[in-house]
Order: structure tokens, then C-alpha cells, then sequence
């Protein structure tokens, strides 16, 4: 087993991490960081009605408290005091998972050897999450008692609840499924980027470009899905050749451009209407 900030070599010597994070690392790390923000959006949005005018503030507020809790954590971090992280490179899936790899010698006693292998992508997640936690208990509360109107009592600190079960659920997915989450966020953040703007759409009832600029919430939340879609190339291309890569972000608009073009032949009373035709 090696102290926290070190980990074996070829020769199985305990060497201190002395590198950086690469591009990837820190696309990494936005996502682990990105993933209470949208969190605290989605349920500030979805709790706070439609005449209540505090949502927008929210939404401010809760953008300045993931934002202060990176930065804190990255303060704290070694190098104290920097913005700077120092850190072991990621050589494979089981870096992540040490603690499966403790060896029997004599088949009886196990010797423990568990250590950060990948340090710190793995408990730098849990110091961010926990200031995030901090921060809202200490801002929200206070900011939603004084300008939350158009809500009831009871339904004003529902959007803080909902943040007191998914900070939980975070920690556990990045404790159980973080080496998983390392090689496969890319792809999760394209995935649901597609699903969650088709649905919004289709929820949202827009069939034309004309019915996304009757509102101007509908472009924020278009161009934020946008936002996360480019961030998802950029994840899996890793920007490594630009006059390749580069290109692939004209990519970005096009699954919503095809929803709007098609989305006029797959209205459901359309369907209906003419399947009652044919027959």
C-alpha cells in the first residue's frame, strides 16, 4: 500500500505522482462537476412553477455554488493553494478498483494494498461534492425563504430536498462506478443530451423554428443541450488532431435541426387521422 498521493511503478516501488492531468482528465472532472449543477437546475426548474419568479435566481445561485466549491476544492488540493493538481495517470480500468486486488498469499490472510492509484480523480469528486453540499445549506435556504414567491411553504425548499438525495446517490456512483464513468461519460453525455432535448421538444410542443423563438427559454435550454453535445465530442475526440476534430462540432446542431424537419410526420393525431382514412 502506498500513502495518498503516490503509487507503484513497474518495479512495485512507491513513487510520488508528480504528473498533471491530461486534456482528458479535466474533461473528467467538468463532467463529475457538471453533474450537480444540472441536477440543481432540472429540479429548480421543475419545482419551481411557472409564475414564481425565483426560479432565474436559483438558478444564479446555484451556478455560484458549484462554481465556488471547484475552486475550493482545487485550493485544497495538492499543491495547496493552487489552482494546479498534481496527479497519477490513468493506465487502466483497474487503477480505479484497487481494493479488488488484494493479494492471499497463504490463501487465509489477505494483505491489504488498497490505495488511490488514479489520485486524485477518485476522492477529489467526494471534497467537491461535499463543499457543494456545504455551500447550499449555508446559501439556499437563507435566499429561497426571502424571494420565493408564487410557492407555498412546503414547496419552496423542495428543490433543497431533491439535492439532499441526489448528493448521496452521487457519492455512491462515483465510489462504486467511477473507473466506469472515467471511459464511458462521453458517450453518456451525448446519449442524454439527444433523449432529454427530444423529450423537452415533444413536451414542449415545438414542431418549427418559429415555436422555439416564441420563447426565449426554449433557446436557453436548446442551446444549453447544444453546450453538452459539444462538450461530448470534445470528450471523445480529446481535441488531439484539430483540423479533424474541429470539424465534427458543426455536428452539434444537427439532431435537433432533424427533429424539427421530421417532426411534423410523426404527429400523433396526423397518424391517427390517416391511418382512419385507410381504413
Amino acid at each position: 500500500v502506498c500513502p495518498r498521493g503516490q503509487r507503484t511503478d513497474e518495479n512495485k516501488i512507491c513513487r510520488e505522482c508528480m504528473g498533471s492531468p491530461d486534456r482528458y482528465d479535466w474533461l473528467y472532472l467538468g463532467f463529475m462537476a457538471m453533474l450537480p449543477l444540472v441536477l440543481h437546475w432540472f429540479f429548480i426548474e421543475w419545482y419551481s412553477g411557472k409564475k414564481s419568479s425565483s426560479a432565474l435566481l436559483q438558478h444564479v445561485t446555484a451556478l455560484f455554488e458549484c462554481s465556488i466549491a471547484a475552486i475550493v476544492t482545487l485550493l485544497v488540493s495538492d499543491p495547496v493553494g493552487s489552482l494546479h493538481i498534481r496527479s497519477c495517470k490513468v493506465k487502466k480500468l483497474s487503477d480505479w478498483y484497487t481494493m479488488l486486488y488484494n493479494p492471499s498469499p497463504d490463501y487465509i490472510t489477505t494483505v491489504h494494498c488498497t490505495h488511490e492509484a488514479v489520485y486524485p480523480l477518485y476522492t477529489i469528486v467526494f471534497i467537491y461534492y461535499a463543499f457543494c453540499l456545504v455551500l447550499m445549506m449555508l446559501l439556499r435556504p437563507l435566499l429561497v425563504k426571502k424571494i420565493a414567491c408564487g410557492l407555498g411553504k412546503s414547496d419552496r425548499f423542495k428543490s433543497i430536498y431533491a439535492a439532499l438525495y441526489f448528493f448521496p446517490i452521487l457519492t455512491v456512483l462515483q465510489a462504486v462506478g467511477g473507473g466506469l464513468l472515467y471511459y464511458a461519460f462521453p458517450y453518456i453525455i451525448l446519449v442524454l443530451s439527444l433523449v432529454t432535448l427530444a423529450v423537452y421538444m415533444s413536451a414542449s410542443e415545438v414542431e418549427s423554428f418559429k415555436d422555439l423563438l416564441v420563447r426565449k427559454k426554449r433557446l436557453v435550454v436548446l442551446f444549453s443541450h447544444w453546450l453538452l453535445h459539444a462538450y461530448g465530442i470534445i470528450s471523445i475526440s480529446k481535441l488531439d488532431k484539430l483540423e479533424q476534430d474541429l470539424p465534427l462540432l458543426a455536428l452539434v446542431p444537427a439532431p435537433a435541426l432533424f427533429y424539427l424537419l421530421t417532426a411534423k410526420y410523426t404527429e400523433p393525431s396526423r397518424i391517427l387521422s390517416e391511418g382512419g382514412n385507410g381504413h
